[in-house]
C-alpha cells in the first residue's frame, strides 16, 4: 500500500488531522526533547493562559492537557464531574452526540437524550420539551430527580450541525446545571466563550482547527467546574483530573505527555496571537467557508445541515452517486481528501473541511475536480 509518499503531496480538506503551518512542520521534524525542565513548564504554563484567553473562560479557570484523542477528554470530563448522583441531559444528533451517551452508560451516569433527526438543529421546543426538574431518565438510580448537568457537542461533527451554545446557555443558567461542552471541531472556527455563554467545561483537540498532530485534547475547566472536580473521586489513575491540575500548577503532566504535540501547540497558539487571536482564525475559517459554499451552486450538491458551522460543510450527492465513492475517486485519482463518513451516512453524506492551512487555490482545485467527477456520472 504506497500510503506514505503520497501524503505530502495531497491536498487535505478533512476535519481533522488538518494541514499545519510551516512552523508546527519544522517543530514536527525535530528530535522530541526531554521534558521534566524549567523550559517544558514555561511551555506548558503558557499553553494554559493562552487555552483559557482563547476559550473565553472565566475568571479562575484551569486547562489540562490530556495525551489521548478528543474522546479522552470526552470520558475524562463525564468521569470527573459526574456520578451516579447526578442526571445528565444529552444532545444527541449524530455519532459524537451518541458517544456522550455511550460515555454516560459506562460510568453509570443517570441521563436522558435530545435525539435529533440527521442534519436538525436544536430549538427551543425541544429544550421545552424536557421539564428539568422532574426528569426521570434511562439509568442509574435517580430515577425522578431534576437534571443536574447538560452536555453538548457544540458542532456535530458527522453532520455538520451547528448548536445554538446562546440557547442552550440560557436553559442552563435557568435550571441551574453544569455545562459540558465538546468544542473538538468548532474551537477557532466558531465564536465561544465560555464566561458568556456560561459554560463550565470546554473540551478541544489539537488536530482541529489547532493544527497540529492528533493525540493531544484539552479540557478548560470554570471555577464551578473545578469544585466538582476537587470533591469527585473517580476510579481511575490516567484520566484523575486532581492529579492532572496539580501537575499543571508547575508547568507539568503526571505521565510522559506527547512532548513534540505540546511544543507545536504552543508555536500554533502564539501564531494565534499574533495573527489576530481567535477573531481572526474564527473569520479566516468563516471566509473560506463561504469561498466554497458559492461555489458549489451549479454542482448536484445539497447541504444538508440546517445550522451550519465555519468548520465544515458536509454534502448529499442528489444526482444518485454514492458519497463514499466520490471521497474515494479525489483520494485515488486527484490526490485530495475530503471527509467521508460511515453507518447510514457512508453513501449519503461526505464533509468538507474549513480549517487548517488551505487557501483560495486549493478549494479551486477541490472545485474542478468535484466537477470532473460529476461529468464522469453522466
Amino acid at each position: 500500500m504506497n500510503f506514505i509518499p503520497k501524503v505530502g503531496d495531497m491536498i487535505n480538506f478533512t476535519v481533522g488531522p488538518v494541514q499545519s503551518s510551516a512552523i508546527v512542520r519544522t517543530i514536527g521534524a525535530q528530535n522530541v526533547p526531554y521534558f521534566r525542565t524549567a523550559e517544558f513548564s514555561e511551555v506548558m504554563l503558557e499553553n494554559e493562559r493562552l487555552m483559557l484567553k482563547f476559550a473565553g473562560a472565566p475568571e479562575g479557570s484551569r486547562a489540562v492537557f490530556i495525551t489521548g484523542s478528543g474522546t479522552a477528554s470526552m470520558e475524562a470530563a463525564v468521569m470527573n464531574l459526574l456520578t451516579s448522583e447526578d442526571r445528565a441531559l444529552v444532545v444527541n444528533g449524530g455519532s459524537f452526540g451518541a458517544r456522550f451517551c455511550k460515555i454516560c452508560e459506562i460510568h453509570g451516569v443517570p441521563h436522558d437524550e435530545i435525539r435529533l433527526e440527521v442534519g436538525c438543529k436544536l430549538r427551543e421546543e425541544d429544550l421545552a420539551a424536557k421539564n428539568a426538574k422532574s426528569a426521570k431518565g434511562t439509568c442509574g438510580n435517580s430515577e425522578g430527580k431534576g437534571y443536574t448537568a447538560f452536555i453538548v457537542n457544540m458542532h456535530e461533527t458527522s453532520t455538520g450541525v451547528l448548536y445554538d451554545m446562546k440557547l442552550i446557555g440560557d436553559y442552563c443558567r435557568h435550571h441551574g446545571l453544569l455545562l459540558i461542552v465538546d468544542c473538538i471541531s468548532s474551537f477557532l472556527c466558531d465564536e465561544f466563550k465560555m464566561a458568556e455563554i456560561g459554560a463550565d467545561v470546554m473540551i478541544t483537540g489539537s488536530q482541529k482547527a489547532l493544527a497540529c498532530p492528533p493525540g493531544v485534547s484539552v479540557i478548560v475547566l470554570s471555577p464551578r467546574a473545578l469544585e466538582r472536580v476537587a470533591k469527585n473521586d473517580p476510579k481511575c489513575m490516567y484520566f484523575d483530573l486532581k492529579d492532572m491540575l496539580a501537575n499543571q500548577d508547575r508547568g507539568q503532566t503526571p505521565f510522559t505527555p506527547a512532548v513534540g504535540t505540546l511544543l507545536q501547540i504552543n508555536a500554533r497558539l502564539r501564531e494565534i496571537e499574533s495573527a489576530g487571536g481567535v477573531t481572526a482564525e474564527v473569520q479566516k475559517a468563516k471566509a473560506m467557508a463561504a469561498y466554497f459554499r458559492s461555489r458549489i451552486a451549479d454542482l448536484p450538491l445539497e447541504i444538508v445541515s440546517e445550522s451550519l458551522s465555519n468548520a465544515v460543510t458536509p454534502l448529499h450527492p442528489t444526482n444518485g452517486m454514492s458519497a463514499y465513492d466520490i471521497f474515494l475517486k479525489l483520494k485515488d485519482e486527484h490526490g485530495i481528501w475530503i471527509c467521508p463518513n460511515g453507518g447510514e451516512l457512508k453513501d449519503k453524506v461526505f464533509r468538507v473541511g474549513h480549517m487548517g492551512c488551505l487557501a483560495e487555490k486549493d478549494y479551486d482545485t477541490l472545485l474542478t475536480a468535484l466537477k470532473g467527477i460529476m461529468k464522469q456520472q453522466h
